[in-house]
């Protein structure tokens, strides 16, 4: 397993691999890595000849009031994991490589990312878009694997690739659950034992939910009624939000009669969880 800093070392493993006419997956992270993060490269090395891995805690996605400087760093464990994997690239950056002192350019995110984490979030997708655009500059794979967890972020850099001719194929996996049915997160660490059973209450809400559409019920707002009520009861300390919308643009809808897609965001203890489940008709 390679491990490089600089941003023209990976540029230059990728142009090799690309002459070669190889087959390149490519997997941002933000480290902490786990069970999630590693079938996103166990698919990549299933499906393509070198698999690459980013390795960022990327500031700029960040907003003064979160957790940037708390966020788990376990560099150690992550390599020692991606060996076990057979990964081929390990890129770890450091911050001035990719943001020098003097640099102010940004991507505008695309509508997509105004709803929803863009209301609670509003600098969230700017720092996204950039640094992803960014990775896809210096390692130019053939595609980028990312999880249904983050389902408005895996939304947002489609539209981007597709709205900037970005010849890259963004592959959607599966969100990976503990056996209980927490969607698997870096920040579920932070949960205390009785905030994780707390936590819980979102995987129960996305099945209530999923259970009613499949009886039938289309209306959005006896949808979304039954997941907030299914979080209060439960006790957790902020909802953001708990939406039934379009699955591709995201936006509202009275009636749930087309693709559309269950996102709930909340707040327990110190900790912001995300989760979601699809709703096909």
């Amino acid at each position: 397993m390679k491990i490089v800093e600089s941003p023209l070392e990976a540029y230059a493993h990728m142009a090799l691999w690309k002459r070669e006419g190889a087959r390149i997956g490519l997997i941002p992270t933000m480290g902490a890595l786990h069970p999630g993060h590693l079938a996103l490269v166990a698919q990549s090395r299933s499906e393509c000849d070198f698999t690459a891995v980013t390795i960022f805690v990327n500031p700029t996605q960040f907003a003064p009031n979160e957790d940037f400087k708390r966020y788990p760093r376990t560099i150690e464990d992550d390599l020692h994991n991606l060996r076990e994997l057979k990964t081929d690239l390990v890129f770890l950056p450091s911050v001035d490589s990719l943001y020098p002192p003097g640099y102010s350019t940004f991507i505008s995110p695309p509508s997509v990312a105004l709803p929803l984490e863009g209301v609670f979030r509003p600098e969230h997708f700017r720092g996204v878009t950039t640094i992803v655009l960014k990775l896809f500059q210096i390692l130019p794979a053939t595609v980028a694997y990312f999880g249904q967890k983050d389902f408005q972020q895996l939304t947002v850099i489609r539209r981007m690739v597709d709205d900037l001719n970005v010849p890259i194929c963004i592959q959607s996996c599966d969100t990976i659950r503990e056996s209980d049915g927490l969607a698997m997160s870096s920040r579920n660490r932070y949960l205390s034992p009785s905030q994780r059973l707390t936590a819980l209450s979102l995987s129960r809400a996305l099945e209530k939910v999923s259970e009613m559409h499949s009886a039938g019920i289309r209306c959005v707002a006896e949808l979304e009624n039954a997941m907030t009520q299914v979080l209060t009861s439960a006790g957790v300390d902020r909802i953001d939000y708990a939406r039934v919308v379009d699955s591709e643009s995201l936006e509202t809808l009275e009636q749930a009669d087309r693709p559309t897609v269950a996102l709930i965001a909340v707040h327990v203890g110190a900790t912001r969880l995300i989760d979601n489940t699809l709703l096909n008709p």
